[in-house]
């Protein structure tokens, strides 16, 4: 008597299904995204930034594009940068252990001057923490005027 052997079972492989892998937060908070242009770098950086700065950024973003409606954006450095297509870049966002750092690239030409100091002679800086109070017109007024001015190249 001749035995048939069973059909052999087909292995079945699953497939996973890729998990969104979170970005890396570097020292102070400041997640790591990689280097991009366009809007879309930026929107994975401020969506990775930790807590309440989440909100900061979105604010911000918010407000630079209102005021800046052609406003050109990248992630460079792990920070998100602002400027003016073929002018360079007039203002960075940085997030750190206990605020978010605005930095304004020529911003000792603004009135008034924002009120961080820079060893770098004409940059000057906005720090937001957790709970201040963002006076949404000075900032807008200081985003406007750094827009006009030649931007840094980077």
């Amino acid at each position: 008597m001749i035995k048939k052997k069973a059909p052999a079972k087909k292995s079945v492989i699953k497939k996973k299904s890729p998990k969104k892998k979170e970005p890396v937060l570097l020292s102070g908070g400041n997640p790591q995204i990689a280097k991009g242009y366009g809007d879309g770098p930026v929107q994975e950086y401020i969506s990775a930034m930790p807590g309440w700065k989440k909100d900061i950024g979105r604010k911000l973003d918010e407000i630079i594009v209102r005021t800046v409606p052609y406003v050109h954006k990248a992630v460079k450095w792990n920070s998100p940068l602002y400027g003016i297509e073929g002018d360079g870049w007039f203002l960075g966002i940085h997030v750190f252990n206990k605020y978010v750092k605005v930095a304004f690239f020529r911003g000792s030409h603004l009135k008034p001057l924002p009120p961080g100091e820079s060893k770098q002679k004409e940059v000057r800086y906005l720090d937001i923490k957790e709970n201040d109070k963002i006076d949404e017109s000075q900032l807008s007024s200081w985003i406007k005027q750094a827009s006009e001015l030649p931007g840094e190249k980077m």
